[in-house]
Parts: structure tokens; sequence; C-alpha cells
């Protein structure tokens, strides 16, 4: 069903415990997924994409980490859910690919265990039934000897195998939303494309909605239907992709565009971003969080509580710095 909503995130914040106090590094974020789309969340290293992706199937140690806000999958709060819950719906429901595959993988466990393994807890599939499933998934894949790769350990294939394996992991119950962490990072180019391909392919066999965490544009640009923009724990910016890079509207979002290089402007200097993301302990949790980085801006621009306008249909943007917004050196 087109349009039909399958997970809504609300007030979510997410924080990381230093000493007594807890600080959030996902911090009021409100997103929605729908079947068959795929919801790019962009930004620096540090911004928080990642801890969304983990407060969704509930990687966190709790001893840690406090979790507040609603996540809304199948009319229930998953975030009320305890672990024998969660393990449920992790796998079967909610699939995860994970950023660095040789860390994902056991280095002690044959690839075809490590596959059915969630084939065994989610399914009633007897021993032959698993392994004829493995090969398909396998198969499915791109992997081209489905029957040696089975028996073999992580060790043994590249990184665009094992990438492909981790994928084959998320995908073999059907769920209906995968979270791709990165999922090209640590991959050649001409590989990253064939996994980029092989992703959309497969979400249109099993109808998912695809949350894709990325730093690289390049990868939104190919494959994203909408893109929430994060920096410092807060999502900046919110529109459909082809909308985001026709109209960028935040400073972050038009900063994030101009560094990246452009084959037409070989003699044009890259755009640098001023300053540096702050850390989560010395982040200013008043004002808008970008105004350092900008500082030719005058303060007067920035609202003290910098909420999230829709300036167009599903186009929000937070704050109302956009409106005084130029580069440093450009005549206004």
């Amino acid at each position: 069903m087109e349009n039909e909503k399958i997970l809504s995130i609300r007030n979510l914040y997410t924080g990381f415990r230093f000493g007594d106090e807890y600080f959030d590094a996902v911090d009021d974020v409100s997103l929605d997924l729908y079947r068959n789309e795929v919801l790019a969340i962009v930004g620096e290293s540090g911004c928080g994409k990642s801890t969304i992706a983990t407060s969704i199937v509930g990687l966190h140690d709790y001893n840690f980490t406090r979790v507040r806000g609603e996540i809304i999958y199948d009319g229930d709060n998953i975030l009320e859910y305890d672990e024998s819950q969660l393990n449920k719906i992790r796998g079967q429901e909610i699939g995860f690919i994970f950023q660095d595959p040789l860390a994902s993988l056991n280095p002690l466990h044959r690839i075809g265990e490590q596959i059915e393994e969630a084939l065994i807890y989610h399914t009633d599939l007897n021993k032959d039934e698993r392994k004829e499933r493995t090969l398909e998934l396998l198969d499915q894949v791109g992997i081209i000897n489905p029957e040696m790769t089975y028996k073999q350990f992580p060790h043994q294939l590249s990184g665009g195998m094992r990438q492909r394996v981790l994928i084959a992991m998320a995908l073999s119950c059907k769920p209906n939303i995968v979270i791709a962490d990165e999922p090209t990072t640590a991959l050649d180019v001409t590989i990253q494309a064939q996994i980029l391909d092989l992703l959309t392919q497969l979400q249109n066999e099993i109808d998912a909605g695809i949350i894709l965490i990325t730093h690289d544009l390049g990868v939104v640009a190919q494959m994203a239907d909408r893109v929430a923009v994060m920096y410092a724990g807060q999502i900046v910016e919110l529109a459909g992709a082809e909308e985001l890079f026709d109209n960028p509207i935040h400073p972050y979002t038009k900063s994030l565009l101009k560094s990246i290089p452009q084959d037409d402007d070989d003699d044009e200097q890259l755009h640098v971003i001023q300053g540096i993301v702050p850390s989560l302990k010395n982040l200013p949790r008043q004002g808008c969080r970008f105004a350092p980085r900008i500082p030719w801006i005058p303060e007067s621009a920035h609202e003290k509580d910098p909420l999230l306008h829709e300036i167009e249909p599903g186009h929000f943007v937070r704050c109302t710095c956009w409106k005084d917004f130029h580069f440093d050196g450009e005549e206004v």
C-alpha cells in the first residue's frame, strides 16, 4: 500500500552517561518511515544518526544510556519492549545491516550457520529447508558460488562478499524495515555501486522501508526518496531527495553540498565548513547549534529555541537563520 506509514519516531532523546549526568546525542528527533521508501539520515560523524538506528532496535547498554520518547511500530511503542519482545522483532520485522561486516560476523562460525540463525529463531523451517533458503539468499545477493560460501568462514571472504552476507542475513525473514548503517563505507567504488543496486532491487522485492544511515551525499542522491539532515543531535532539514538537492535551505545543508567536488569545477577551491562539530558534553543546548560555524551571520537571525518550520509542503528547516545566510565573503 502506497504511503503506508510503518514506523513513527516521536520526540526521541538518546543520552549517554558521563559520570552522573546524561548528555543527549539524539535530541528531540521525530521521523516517519513509509513502506517501500528509502529515508536517508545524513550528517557528519558524531551527529547522532547511527544512535537513532541503534535506539530503534534497542542495541544500547542501558547502564550507560537513557532513551526517551516513542518509536511506534505495529501500534506499539517498542521503547517499552523488554529484551525478549525486542528479540521477536529483530531480524524478523526489522533487519539491520551493520557498518563493519568483519566485526559483525562471528569469526568462529561458518557463513551458512550465521545466516540460518535468524531462520531457526523466527521460522518453522526444518534443517534442509533452512539450508535451501540460505543458499537462495546467497544467490539473491549476488554471490557466485553459494554452496562454497555457505561452508566458508568470514575471513575467507572479501569485504564486498562479507557485506553481501550481512545483507542476506538482514533480509532472511523478509522484514518490513531494513536499517542500513553506512552499508558501503569500507568498499571500493565499483563494489559500492553493486551493493546499492542490490539493496534497491531487494527492497522492491520485499516491499520494505529502508532507513539509510550515511555521510555520503552521492549515495543519498542515488538511493533516497526523502532525506533528513542531522547536525549535533538534531534534524536541521527534512525534504524529498530531489527537492533537497535542487533547493537546499539550511546553512548546514548548503555547506555540505558546497563541500562536494564538482566534475566541471576543476579550478574551484573546495568549500570547508568553519570550526568543528562540538563534543557531546560541550554541545550548546540552547539557540542554533550551527551558529558558531557561521559567525558572520548576525545573532538576531537565529531563533532562541530553533524549531522545524515547514517552508514548503514536506520541506522542513530548523531555525530562521537560513533567511540571512550567505557564504562568507559572498556579496549579500
